[in-house]
């Protein structure tokens, strides 16, 4: 099913909303939350990005054990960073690092970054920030429930760990930039179960599904039909139309 152009131009002249996608590791919420923003011509917000860029600063700065015993190494990791996207591509302090983020050594520790509390609260404070215009679509893991709680619309997006494990191993055969083997998709596997419990119990923001988000399971879906029913759900929302029913 799909809108009509006629709805979806109602919907655009109507209001700006902001789309909270959240959901665990590889659930596919970048891909659909960067094509959904592109249908919508809204702004697109990749808050793991952000993350992942504080995580890979604390990597190459040596700075990850003491970071464990010093909350002033945090707060001198976050002082003065730039996270910035520019064409689909993420810049931590003018460097290109879209690849370099995705490395498997930065998802080993992205957990235990993101659980930080000045962390959290730092980042937190800059996607408020950015989308207190509305018409963003941001992604993460805490976006529906602590950043944006009253977003208009919230997606909670989940996948079989199995499935997961595949997705990410896609997305380092390209080339694995450590200069290691590829990590195979059970090593993989034990990876994401892994950080799906450390973001699960972590005291500051942990992962959760918002009451009000429709939930989504991926697992069974093409990247094309889970970016249609959020874009549908989406023009929905904007146009104060009915949902879909895409899930509880």
């Amino acid at each position: 099913m799909r809108l009509s152009q006629n709805v979806a131009d109602i919907g655009r002249e109507a209001k700006k909303i902001i789309v909270a996608i959240d959901g665990p590791a590889a659930s596919g919420k970048s891909t659909t939350a960067r094509r959904v923003a592109g249908k919508l011509g809204y702004v697109y917000i990749d808050t793991g990005a952000m993350y992942r860029s504080v995580t890979l600063r604390a990597l190459e700065s040596g700075m990850m054990d003491e970071l464990r015993l010093t909350p002033e190494k945090v707060r001198f990791l976050l002082e003065g960073i730039a996270v910035t996207f520019e064409a689909g591509r993420v810049f931590l302090d003018g460097r290109d690092v879209t690849s370099a983020i995705r490395e498997n050594r930065v998802s080993r520790h992205v957990s235990f970054i993101s659980s930080l509390k000045p962390v959290r609260d730092h980042l937190k404070a800059l996607q408020q920030e950015i989308g207190s215009g509305k018409g963003v679509v941001m992604d993460g893991r805490d976006i529906g429930t602590i950043v944006f709680p009253d977003a208009e619309l919230k997606i909670f997006l989940v996948a079989d760990v199995s499935e997961r494990a595949k997705r990410r191993h896609r997305e380092l055969l390209p080339g694995n930039r450590e200069g290691g083997l590829l990590p195979s998709i059970d090593e993989l596997k034990r990876e994401i179960e892994q950080r799906d419990r450390d973001d699960a119990v972590r005291a500051h923001a942990p992962l959760k599904k918002h009451p009000d988000a429709v939930e989504i399971d991926t697992s069974g879906l093409t990247i094309e039909e889970q970016v249609e029913c959020v874009y549908r759900l989406a023009m929905e929302k904007i146009a104060g139309t009915a949902e879909c029913g895409a899930g509880a």
